[in-house]
């Protein structure tokens, strides 16, 4: 069967607490794809929020967010009573992250103390949680010293607290109750997340994750594992990640992430990443590997320059990488993000191990000669847009009239009807694809007012886009789930 999903952040659902989470709003969605007949819910990654608030720069690449913990399941699970509970910003349509995050937090300290007095209740269960994921330790060390410090940067602690996770010399018992509230978060986040994905799986939708390639410098993944990183005596980065200028950014993206020491991980069997995939296996049905290209070449950017102008790009151990991967983790189910101007070797990288990568159908649409069904290619998971690009709808207000027409025209002669937003994600339906993935702020009609992000910036407006309620959903999803039968893209 041809497949079909959604694109759809946590962090966008509605909800009566100003964030979406894994509450009655994430339950209610799936309901509603279901019932349209989709197949994937694809997500953004939900780890523990960092830098600009954003999904991809996160203090640890598998703790969950607690800031996506449902209060009213808190209530549902006897954590709290439901007196405790009070709406906060419950009609937001941007989310303010701060804000809810401050207010959220004393409910979570409500839910631990509720947990620490009942104790006998959840240990079972709590036991079996820690045994299974050991790195909840050690990232909730890193996030209590973190706090004790003022949220700085771990390059900028005492050595003892620095160096912690390579000497564990050092006693925490002053720490002892914060560190026990961060593995009670994640045990709640991750006991949320799992009722949520089984809910979702029983009605026949997969969960796709998104994994960055990259982690950032002031992170757990770093901090405990150092020695797989480019990073000076006093551990600053000595290089960072980024894209080299292109025709849409003419310094490049200096995104700022330390660079790999891809020798140090061959060396390891690539222990770092085994452990951070097979995690993230467990948790996504399947997953969306961000920035494929950097498994064949990466740009290494000198850390004192501030932009990315200046760089090289470097050879990776692709095919060991991914020797391993498969070996250590046979049935991992993964899809790979292979945009932009790419040298022949990434995609025979690619085909090697017959990896799915993708298209986006606005970067289609930019060229002269517009694309047909016959054009379109099967291998591919095809995209009107992505979180990184513009809404369809925002992207066309952009275009000439002329190259509007021009678009229009062409795909009124294939057949299409309805708005030019709306044929576009017929023509993408209707594609080769074999996986088609639609946004949902495009099945929603939206302008750029629900761009999630725009590369190159950092902080407000980005990831802050949010629905209110359901009721354009609703409505749209009627039409959409005709478009599914009309292009087989669903069974039902």
């Amino acid at each position: 069967m041809r497949k079909n999903g959604v694109l759809m952040a946590i962090s966008s659902l509605p909800s009566r607490y100003g964030i979406g989470d894994l509450g009655p709003g994430a339950f209610a969605f799936v309901d509603y794809l279901a019932e349209a007949g989709v197949n994937i819910w694809q997500t953004l990654p939900f780890n523990r929020l960092g830098y600009g608030n954003s999904p991809y720069q996160t203090f640890s690449s598998i703790a969950g967010d607690e800031i996506f913990i449902s209060i009213d399941v808190l209530v549902e699970d006897g954590y709290l009573s439901a007196n405790d509970r009070s709406p906060f910003m419950a009609d937001a349509i941007r989310v303010d992250y701060t804000a809810v995050r401050l207010f959220k937090m004393q409910y979570l300290r409500k839910a631990f103390s509720h947990f620490q007095g009942n104790f006998h209740l959840y240990e079972r269960a709590y036991a079996t949680f820690l045994d299974e994921n050991p790195w909840v330790y050690d990232y909730s060390v890193f996030q209590t010293l973190h706090h004790a410090h003022g949220d700085t940067a771990w390059i900028t602690w005492p050595p003892e607290h620095r160096d912690w996770a390579y000497h564990r010399d050092m006693d925490l018992s002053m720490y002892a109750e914060d560190i026990a509230f961060n593995q009670f978060l994640q045990f709640v986040f991750y006991t949320q997340w799992y009722r949520l994905k089984q809910y979702a799986n029983t009605k026949g939708i997969e969960i796709m994750g998104d994994i960055p390639i990259y982690v950032g410098i002031d992170s757990v993944d770093v901090w405990a594992n150092r020695d797989y990183f480019l990073l000076d005596d006093q551990c600053e980065p000595t290089h960072v990640a980024g894209v080299p200028p292109d025709y849409f950014q003419a310094e490049g993206q200096r995104w700022g992430n330390p660079i790999y020491d891809w020798q140090a991980l061959e060396q390891d069997g690539f222990g770092f990443w085994m452990e951070r995939l097979g995690r993230n296996q467990k948790v996504f049905d399947s997953i969306r590997l961000d920035h494929f290209r950097a498994f064949d070449t990466y740009w290494k950017i000198p850390a004192s320059e501030k932009t990315a102008v200046l760089g090289e790009w470097i050879e990776a151990p692709g095919y060991a990488f991914f020797d391993k991967l498969f070996e250590v983790l046979p049935h991992i189910n993964i899809f790979v993000e292979d945009l932009g101007d790419l040298r022949p070797e990434v995609h025979i990288l690619r085909d090697h191990y017959k990896l799915m990568g993708m298209e986006i159908i606005q970067f289609s649409f930019e060229q002269e000669n517009l694309p047909t069904k016959e054009t379109s290619q099967e291998h591919k998971i095809a995209y009107t847009g992505t979180h990184d690009n513009q809404t369809t709808l925002g992207w066309l207000l952009e275009q000439t009239e002329a190259k509007q027409e021009k678009i229009r025209q062409h795909l009124d002669q294939l057949g299409y009807a309805g708005t030019i937003t709306e044929q576009m994600m017929q023509y993408t339906l209707d594609s080769k694809a074999s996986i088609v993935i639609i946004p949902i702020w495009d099945i929603l009609g939206l302008d750029d007012n629900a761009r999630m992000n725009t590369p190159g910036t950092v902080g407000s407006p980005n990831w802050e886009w949010k629905l209110a309620n359901y009721e354009l959903l609703e409505a749209k999803l009627k039409q959409y789930a005709r478009w599914l039968v009309q292009y087989n893209r669903t069974d039902k």
